[in-house]
């Protein structure tokens, strides 16, 4: 048993789902209420033959939390200009054979009803999936999810997504802290 498995047995979690089969690809991770939400997505992609890579604000990076998260494989963002996130993180993508880019489309821990549509954008640049991820605590469980077809419509996809995911009917860590529309 792996690192990853025995970290999820030993808090109660299950990961569901087979590997993605793409070599580049999106995960949409939602709920996204807590700092833990991480850890439990993280090591549930782990768990499913993935090497996430998560993009974490830059401002966590100081001191030694900073070398661990890089090891980990996340990407430090500054949310300052969406744009030139976008174009980095696209960037990024393109230099690499594999990637499994998670993104919280709330783009923040508190309840929004307006998602973020910037991984539309990097899913359309790219010619690669998106998948509707999600973190349960209600059952305690975690999915890489199903492969959403993207259209032309960012707003009409992102709207069409948060319909899905409220049909989940999910538990977040912090249910006031998780809207869908």
């Amino acid at each position: 048993m792996g690192f990853s498995s025995l970290f999820l047995k030993l808090v109660g979690w299950k990961a569901v789902g087979e590997p993605i089969p793409e070599k580049k690809f999106i995960v949409l991770a939602v709920p996204h209420t807590s700092w833990t939400d991480f850890l439990i997505g993280f090591f549930s992609l782990r768990k499913l033959g993935q090497k996430p890579r998560i993009m974490i604000k830059k401002e966590a990076f100081a001191g030694p939390l900073g070398a661990l998260l890089r090891a980990m494989g996340c990407i430090a963002v500054d949310r300052t200009s969406a744009a030139s996130m976008t174009r980095s993180l696209i960037s990024e993508m393109e230099k690499s054979e594999n990637f499994c880019l998670c993104i919280c489309p709330e783009g923040s821990r508190k309840a929004v009803h307006k998602w973020k549509s910037g991984y539309h954008t990097i899913a359309k640049a790219l010619d690669c999936p998106v998948y509707l991820g999600y973190i349960d605590y209600g059952k305690k469980e975690t999915s890489i999810g199903k492969r959403f077809e993207l259209s032309d419509g960012a707003r009409k996809d992102t709207a069409d997504i948060q319909l899905r995911y409220e049909q989940m009917n999910l538990k977040a860590k912090k249910p006031a802290g998780y809207a869908t529309r």
